[in-house]
């Protein structure tokens, strides 16, 4: 009884540490691997307790899981509460072009070394400097708008 046990035990957590795998952390980390040892070190104990004919059954058996298992993890919809649903629809500066013009003048609001945030018009802004280091509470200007980008420098 104690060998049944031991074997199912093993193929049983291989398994689920496959589906942890496959669906909290992905790629090939050590959670899988760790999976597929444990099951086949399982598998390797049904051949070596039980026989080949038992242990060619359980390889059967324990695909067959496996593959009702993963079927199921993703058709129950139970992992959609660990996924994210929303979308960012926005883009970085969107705008900028039409409130914005060279020479424009504003004010640093967090360190800039060389990207930060800054206020224009009463609006923030992600600024990007020419490599300097620019302290909150400095008075700076636009000197290029880029589609992306909002170059600017001390005053």
């Amino acid at each position: 009884m104690a060998e049944w046990t031991t074997v199912i035990s093993l193929v049983v957590l291989g398994l689920f540490l496959i589906l942890l795998e496959l669906l909290f952390v992905p790629g090939t980390t050590v959670v899988g691997i760790l999976g597929f040892v444990a099951s086949l070190f399982g598998i390797y104990l049904s051949f070596s307790y039980f026989g080949s004919s038992t242990g060619w059954l359980f390889v059967l058996g324990s695909s067959v899981f496996f593959a009702v298992s993963l079927y199921f993890s993703f058709k129950s919809k139970t992992w959609e509460r660990f996924s994210l649903k929303s979308a960012i629809k926005s883009k970085v500066n969107e705008g900028l072009i039409n409130e914005l013009k060279i020479n424009d003048e504003g004010m640093a609001i967090s360190t800039i070394k060389p990207i930060g945030k800054a206020e224009f018009k009463e609006k923030e802004y992600e600024v990007k400097s020419l490599g300097n280091y620019i302290e909150p509470g400095t008075k700076i200007k636009i000197i290029k708008i880029d589609i992306n980008n909002i170059i600017i420098e001390p005053i």
